[in-house]
């Protein structure tokens, strides 16, 4: 008898999925808001995990649990078979969603159900699942309604919307199953069987050109993922699992070896196009998608051979942040412009925000539905390019407004900034550094440049300046920002940041998970612009960096406090023999793994420790060439029982690391602790030189309180 089933996917996708489980096998299909129940054999729901462009998740769902109180929500929780439905080797995550009068936010709900899952395991065998929230054999899933509690097995184990294809996005990132429904809803299916081409003149990631390319190509969306969370259950069927895949693999050969549709992209960033390149030739499609640096002004129709009909797709840009949404309104006309020049006879889909925008192409869309990109209400647009007129643009339409006399100063000292900073950068092909820190006390931000993106962090403002005055500034600035840089507005972050102790610096803002590779030097390195208040990149400590590129040549390095270890990648890169980075968290040494990763240094002679530096130090028994030691100003880190103060701790702290130096190796001691002052006692034990202002670049040259740098050697 068919088990009932729920999957889920983004708002207004519903009539679509329901369209597709129904052919994937599924009946007694309901449509709800977010969601489509449905009746299924196990093998349909194989085959939705494995062919489904847009669902989110497969839920399987076990009961309806009482939750009037946590007492209440654990005891129904305990009652469930959970030893009968996978074994305890295997580990466990819970995704929590809603909260109630007695169960107030969702971390709370999620350790009960562990709690309770964990003791029937217990109970049962003597044994516990370990809870693992990044890679966990087994998801549960549970939605608190009032008093109800809806619990289920994730049956594929995280979301559908990975395909295992992109781990380069660009600025906006659009999710794969949100690109499916827009190419679906542009009848790209019908347009590709008729010969029709595929183009996106702004293509970011290609997550639109590659989901374009699998559907043409019959390529399940599932074939990428390493794994599927219904492979650890026990009702699992291996045989039939198997046979589903070998036919998705056949079809999926078949599919690349035959003619397909034309299919490429543009983007005006060079630095774009190659992460969507990257995500092409992990989806194995380098043969059917081709994308090439091109600005929307010279968007043409291709002519290498004739293409008489095709799809225009696009994800344009839209603004939902500070400053995004000056100046947005030309680029869509742009678009106008060259679809009514160039692809007569063709079809267009353009997905905004904005209607204002979408009105700003100048053309007449004959569809229009309403989807959200996350919490973001979108409209994708359709348009028939046969006959259709482009409008003539009123000359007030979106209007970016004159600047005010406070961002139009600021944009001056902008551009001055980057004037006088244009040869070094130039002549050192540096491209992250800082352009601006509060030159202008009434402009009390840091503006740094991160490739063609830009990151704004607002400094607190003093107890005197009014919270109204200090808004106006910023809007000043975000106003500014765009035309004195000459930067995409969506391609600017802003923060606000505040005096921080301890791991404040460190906690999440967010959670986009969108990581930017960056050059420096020989190095690649990850950063994230907008989930964390530091990026992952100290930029004033660049050229220490490079000069332990250099110096690490062959050696033995240790880098201490490691953060996201980007001195260890330049190390690496720079041909050290080996690199040891210690560091307490566990979210930034895998960031380092992933900075190893991206320099083709994840399989090297890189050890990475999760310790306490000083702890580590105490039971080290290697030695090394080279130590960098820069340790936080202060903390009251968990894994440690005391707190850490830079000024009264660092004798203790550069003494034991001296310890694991070579007779001939060399120290590198660095804070940005203002007013620190280095221990007198330090230089009678060490041969010590005050290095700081070796390691500031001219963009920090204003600043030379940024850092204090020493190099410690042993005497001798």
């Amino acid at each position: 008898m068919p088990d009932n089933w729920f999957a889920t996917c983004p708002k207004g996708v519903e009539s679509l999925l329901a369209v597709e489980l129904s052919s994937l096998g599924a009946d007694t299909v309901r449509e709800t808001v977010a969601g489509v129940h449905f009746n299924a054999s196990r093998a349909v729901a194989y085959r939705a995990c494995l062919w489904s462009r847009l669902a989110n998740r497969i839920l399987w769902p076990l009961a309806s649990v009482d939750a009037a109180d946590s007492e209440q929500f654990y005891a129904g929780l305990r009652e469930l078979d959970w030893p009968g439905l996978f074994d305890p080797e295997s580990s466990i995550a819970v995704d929590f969603v809603g909260t109630n009068d007695e169960i107030r936010n969702t971390q709370f709900g999620a350790q009960r159900c562990k709690d309770a899952i964990v003791d029937s395991f217990v109970q049962a065998c003597g044994r516990r699942p370990a809870v693992d929230r990044a890679r966990a054999d087994v998801r549960i899933n549970v939605r608190l309604a009032k008093t109800t509690a809806r619990v289920s097995i994730d049956f594929a184990g995280g979301s559908l919307h990975q395909r295992g294809y992109r781990r380069s996005t660009g600025a906006a990132p659009l999710k794969e199953n949100l690109a499916a429904a827009i190419l679906l809803r542009a009848d790209w299916p019908a347009v590709a069987a008729g010969g029709g081409a595929l183009i996106d003149p702004m293509c970011g990631s290609a997550t639109l050109l590659i989901e374009g390319a699998m559907l043409a190509a019959d390529i399940a969306p599932g074939l990428g993922r390493p794994r599927y969370g219904f492979e650890k259950l026990h009702m699992h069927e291996h045989a039939q699992w198997r046979a589903l895949l070998a036919e998705a693999t056949g079809r999926a050969q078949r599919g690349r070896a035959s003619e397909l549709p034309e299919i490429r992209g543009y983007d005006l960033d060079s630095r774009v196009i190659r992460r969507a390149q990257e995500n092409i030739a992990r989806a194995d499609l380098q043969q059917a998608v081709r994308v090439s640096a091109r600005p929307l002004s010279a968007l043409v129709k291709p002519t290498h051979k004739p293409l008489t009909s095709g799809l225009l797709v696009t994800n344009a840009p839209y603004g939902e942040r500070l400053g995004d949404r000056a100046g947005l309104s030309a680029l869509y006309r742009q678009l106008g412009e060259r679809m009514a020049a160039e692809f007569t006879g063709w079809t267009a889909a353009v997905f905004t925000s904005e209607l204002a925008l979408g009105k700003s192409i100048g053309l007449r869309s004959h569809k229009r539905y309403t989807l959200f990109n996350g919490a973001i209400e979108t409209q994708l647009l359709l348009f028939d390019l046969s006959d259709n007129t482009l409008k003539d643009a009123p000359a007030t339409v979106d209007a970016t407004p004159p600047l005010s006399d406070g961002a139009r100063m600021f944009a001056n000292r902008l551009r001055k900034n980057r004037k006088r900073l244009a040869p070094w950068l130039r002549r050192e092909g540096v491209e992250c550094y800082r352009l601006y820190d509060a030159d202008m006390p009434e402009y009390s931000v840091a503006v740094d440049i991160y490739g063609s993106h830009v990151h704004v962090a607002e400094y607190q403002a003093p107890a005197s300046v009014a919270e109204e005055a200090a808004q106006r500034r910023l809007q000043e600035v975000a106003d500014a920002l765009p035309s004195a840089l000459d930067v995409a507005p969506e391609r600017v972050v802003y923060k606000q940041r505040r005096r921080q102790r301890g791991v404040s610096q460190y906690e999440r803002q967010a959670a986009r998970g969108e990581l930017l590779t960056v050059n420096e030097g020989e190095a690649r390195l990850l950063v994230n612009l907008h989930d964390y208040l530091d990026t992952g990149l100290f930029l004033d400590h660049r050229p220490l960096r490079r000069r332990l590129a250099v110096e690490c040549h062959g050696e033995d390095f240790l880098n201490l406090f490691c953060y996201t270890g980007s001195a260890t990648v330049h190390a690496a890169v720079g041909g050290a023999r080996s690199t040891t980075s210690v560091d307490t968290s566990k979210t930034y040494l895998e960031w380092l793994r992933k900075n190893l990763s991206v320099n083709g240094e994840g399989d090297g002679p890189h050890e990475i420790v999760r310790d306490d530096c000083m702890n580590f130090l105490n039971g080290c028994q290697a030695r090394f060439d080279t130590v960098l030691l820069d340790p936080p100003s202060f903390s009251n880190s968990r894994s440690r029982e005391e707190t850490f103060d830079v000024q009264r701790d660092h004798a203790v702290l550069v003494t034991a690391a001296m310890g694991v130096l070579r007779a001939h190796g060399q120290l590198y001691f660095s804070n940005n602790r203002r007013g620190f002052q280095l221990d007198p006692g330090l230089a009678d034990s060490f041969d010590i030189s005050d290095i700081s202002a070796q390691t500031l670049d001219p963009d920090f040259a204003r600043n030379p309180r940024i850092h204090q740098c020493w190099r410690v050697r042993h005497r001798g």
